[in-house]
């Protein structure tokens, strides 16, 4: 008895050291070389301070900027989360009636149904950082007022919103969409 536990105990041990420190620490290694910026966190960085990821959704209100999903959670990634309302709750309804409310005071005379569903409802997980470019196109009309771009200058955000619209993944997987956190960091740019 004595000489299986030794046996059990050895192995354990073994199997402890492949899976939890040989395993982890050479996908670290290939992980750092292959994909440096990915493995990271995607980070963002402006004047080498970090101001943001890739992968995490920012709040934007000012109307100069593409405005991303609402979030239940206020893009905090470390409670990631939906709000977990059903379709017959008051909270939840009072607060779409709010999102919409907040897109008409920007968006005169357009009826609800015109209002991309992704600029009213929360994603699930709170922090998504990309809307569809249908959201992002009907918000173009709204930050060329506030920023009161010119003819040419709106063209530019045209032409930057098609240009930061990435495909589904292999042309199979999700749907085109727009990061908004990087769209809203090349449009200061815009002369």
């Amino acid at each position: 008895m004595k000489k299986n536990f030794l046996i059990a105990l050895r192995v354990f041990l073994v199997l402890t050291i492949i899976t939890g420190i040989i395993y982890p620490l050479v996908i670290t290694l290939f992980a750092n070389v292959i994909y440096p910026g990915k493995s990271k966190g995607s980070m963002i960085y402006k004047d080498n301070k970090i101001i943001g990821s890739e992968l995490i959704g920012q709040k934007f209100t000012s109307p100069e900027y593409f405005w991303g999903r609402p979030s239940a959670i206020d893009n905090n990634p470390m409670p990631s989360g939906g709000s977990n309302l059903g379709p017959t709750s008051r909270k939840l309804k009072n607060e779409v009636q709010a999102r919409i409310d907040m897109i008409k005071k920007y968006h005169e005379n357009i009826p609800i149904q015109q209002i991309p569903k992704d600029l009213l409802f929360a994603s699930a997980s709170g922090v998504d950082p990309d809307i569809s470019p249908e959201a992002a196109y009907f918000q173009i009309d709204r930050i060329a007022k506030a920023r009161k771009m010119n003819m040419q200058q709106k063209k530019e955000l045209y032409r930057l919103l098609s240009e930061y619209t990435r495909r589904p993944q292999y042309e199979l997987f999700g749907m085109p969409r727009v990061n908004v956190f990087l769209l809203n960091l090349v449009i200061n740019n815009i002369k």
